[in-house]
């Protein structure tokens, strides 16, 4: 009995709990597109999401005093690998642990001169809750962008979105920028 028990548990588990975000979004297509969507840089330039028709782009929300923020480092080799292919963009935020407290000029230059940072940054916002930004709607609201209500959980939470403007993954904090789960999706076509 208690082995049928715990099978039924396992079973459960596996069939709620154990499937990947990317199988939730394979045949879902956005709602709202999202190269209706702009936004602006850190140094104060309005970028339409629309100029990334046909790339896959991988969207982040940055702190620079967290554990997690040597993630720069990787980021900007993988925009790096995958140019032309690939558009990264960070989100500054001070969402979490109050661990983004610059400026937007105090970001860039931190993101610049300890990292090298050459890929697309935006201006500070907010990424959860009610304040969060139009961007960052977007992406936690399956009404819009067709399955997931994924929030970030902490600094560097990554969002792929494919080269249609679906989106097609979450990714916690924990995975790596360069990481095969990552890498893997980039390459895909």
């Amino acid at each position: 009995m208690k082995s049928i028990t715990l099978f039924s548990i396992c079973l459960f588990s596996f069939l709620f709990f154990g499937t990947s975000v990317k199988s939730n979004a394979q045949d879902k297509k956005a709602k709202t597109s999202f190269y209706k969507l702009s936004f602006t840089s850190l140094d104060g330039k309005k970028v339409k999401f629309s100029d990334f028709k046909g790339k896959k782009v991988l969207l982040v929300n940055t702190a620079s005093k967290c554990g997690y923020t040597p993630q720069y480092a990787d980021l900007q080799k993988l925009s790096e690998q995958y140019k032309g292919r690939l558009v990264v963009i960070g989100f500054p935020s001070n969402d979490f642990g109050k661990q983004e407290p610059g400026t937007n000029e105090e970001i860039a230059g931190f993101c610049r001169e300890n990292y090298g940072v050459t890929f697309l940054m935006m201006e500070k916002s907010n990424v959860k809750e009610e304040a969060k930004n139009v961007v960052y709607q977007w992406l936690t609201d399956k009404d819009k962008n067709g399955w997931n209500t994924q929030e970030p959980g902490w600094n560097f939470c990554k969002y792929l979105v494919d080269e249609k403007g679906n989106l097609l993954e979450f990714y916690p904090s924990a995975i790596k920028p360069l990481s095969e789960d990552i890498t893997k999706m980039v390459e895909n076509k």
